[in-house]
């Protein structure tokens, strides 16, 4: 697939102690050769609120680039959001990079009161949702009227110091969403498929179905498949001379987000969504992750930074 990019890798940092604490782990990450550091958008399971956490990065360092995995559309209202991502970008010397997504932890909105309403619903919403926000980074009043909002000359502020607006990441399992994102973001997460119930799909994520995902991308995006970046997020690493051993020790503690399945090393093995091998085994997987499917920008939660971190230094901005 004619889509190399260089390599880029994203690193999760959701929480510490105290602000410099926080502000040593963004050092470190950028020390490491991570492009960017990433928190995501929950209300529970202990993490920072991504503004406050992304501008204290992005203020502790010098060239790391900040972003979400990803902001959830019903989370806050559109212009709400829209003034927060600005914000960080303007903060952060123009670094910010903002993930949006429609929702999919089920639990999380039940605990918060947010009617978890059928996904149809929520990507139209996202949809809407980031139309008022692009609308709001530009020079003019903006005026919207759709299904889910309606906002009558609003002008927006700050204006982004990226110009039109921070680079958007999309992430999505699904056929829409991914063909939506293709066509709209500048990055696309090639994820897990969100279930009915509130989980990701994660068991059912082999090579074969990264394939067919990556195609559905390439067919939407037409013409402009070249200047989309494509991403995936692992879900562990394991550095290590027996694989097996890899995937049985990730296997103990690896369950979808509601812990409703077990996954497998069967499973781990067979998915692309976990590094497990020694440092040039995996160096070389991901040579063919971007060669295959023109995956080139690889994150990875917390936990999973130092493990990463001998491949980041071989291989960022190759």
């Amino acid at each position: 697939m004619a889509h190399e990019r260089p390599f880029r890798f994203g690193a999760g940092c959701f929480r510490a102690g105290s602000g410099s604490e926080y502000a040593e782990q963004a050092r470190r990450i950028e020390a490491q050769g991570y492009a960017t550091l990433l928190i995501a958008d929950h209300f529970v399971g202990q993490l920072f609120a991504p503004g406050p956490a992304l501008t204290a990065a992005a203020l502790a360092t010098t060239s790391l680039r900040v972003g979400t995995t990803v902001y959830a559309a019903d989370y806050r209202h559109p212009v709400v959001l829209a003034q927060e991502a600005a914000s960080i970008d303007v903060l952060s010397d123009g670094h910010m990079e903002m993930g949006l997504g429609a929702g999919w932890s089920k639990g999380e909105y039940e605990q918060i009161g947010i009617p978890f309403d059928p996904a149809g619903i929520r990507v139209d919403r996202m949809q809407e949702a980031l139309r008022v926000v692009r609308g709001l980074w530009c020079e003019q009043p903006f005026s919207y009227s759709g299904d889910h909002y309606t906002i009558t000359e609003v002008d927006g502020w700050p204006r982004p110091v990226q110009q039109p607006g921070p680079p958007i990441f999309i992430g999505a399992g699904g056929k829409r969403m991914l063909s939506f994102a293709a066509r709209e973001a500048d990055i696309v997460g090639i994820l897990a498929k969100a279930l009915p119930a509130g989980d990701l799909d994660t068991p059912s994520d082999t090579e074969q179905r990264l394939a067919e995902k990556a195609g559905w991308i390439r067919d939407a995006a037409g013409d402009r498949f070249a200047a989309i970046e494509l991403a995936m997020l692992i879900w562990a690493v394991r550095v290590t001379d027996d694989a097996r051993a890899g995937a049985e020790d990730i296997a103990r503690t690896r369950h979808t987000p509601t812990k409703s399945k077990q996954t497998t090393p069967e499973q781990i093995l067979a998915s692309p969504y976990y590094l497990i091998g020694s440092v040039e085994q995996i160096v070389e997987r991901l040579h063919e992750l971007r060669e295959r499917y023109g995956v080139s920008y690889f994150s990875v939660f917390p936990k999973e930074r130092e493990a990463l971190a001998p491949i980041v230094a071989r291989l960022a901005g190759a």
